[in-house]
């Protein structure tokens, strides 16, 4: 996975804007993309939906579900992570399943393995927005000096990545084989209901897709 790149291939606002106008993307959604597929097990609704090793934020019980696939040496992730979690928490149903997918190298990898191993002490939540905080790019002491930071037990983490290491990169894998049957090129990427998001909106952009979601959930 470390070999994968973000060529840059995130759309604009306004192309991505006119591509749900257009009602593009949700020929491009949930059930377009498992049909597509092949009924490929990889899309099956409870694995991309449901996985429980999968963390999960804003409201678990929510109607709506946005699907995240991110990378935490992406500066699009970063500098969209705090609007999303706004909209998140201003809306109150919605479920947001954050799938690490590190595309950008050997760091990032690292990176979500961490994230993820910190899961097993409760701490995943804590890593995760430690790491997105940062504005320079990751190196491995400056991700142990972040997560120490942020109240991981380090001690535990590196025997959880030890013992779960099998775990962490099954889940990873999974990840990237969905988000390369979804068609994604590069983080983040989203689901949200059933239309497909390949790049980064606005808050008030994000919020019409939740309304559109939820009235072809209706539908």
């Amino acid at each position: 996975m470390a070999g994968f790149k973000n060529k840059a291939l995130v759309p604009t606002r306004r192309a991505a804007l006119t591509l749900i106008g257009a009602g593009a993307l949700a020929a491009g959604g949930i059930s377009s993309a498992w049909a597509a597929a092949g009924g490929d097990e990889v899309l099956t609704e409870a694995k991309v939906l449901r996985d429980p090793d999968t963390p999960v934020a804003g409201n678990p019980d929510g109607n709506i579900t946005i699907v995240e696939w991110s990378d935490y040496n992406c500066p699009y992730c970063r500098k969209l992570e705090p609007e999303l979690r706004q909209v998140v928490q201003d809306d109150g149903k919605v479920r947001l399943v954050m799938k690490d997918w590190p595309i950008l190298g050997p760091v990032s990898v690292t990176a979500a393995r961490t994230a993820l191993a910190a899961k097993f002490q409760n701490k995943y939540h804590q890593a995760h927005d430690a790491m997105m905080g940062v504005s320079s790019r990751l190196t491995e002491p400056r991700i142990n000096e972040l997560l120490a930071a942020a109240g991981v037990d380090m001690d535990r983490l590196k025997r959880d990545l030890t013992d779960r290491g099998s775990d962490i990169d099954a889940l990873l894998k999974r990840n990237n084989e969905q988000a390369e049957a979804f068609g994604f090129n590069g983080t983040p990427a989203f689901i949200v209901g059933k239309y497909r998001v390949p790049g980064v909106l606005s808050m008030a952009e994000f919020e019409q897709v939740i309304a559109d979601a939820r009235k072809a959930k209706m539908n």
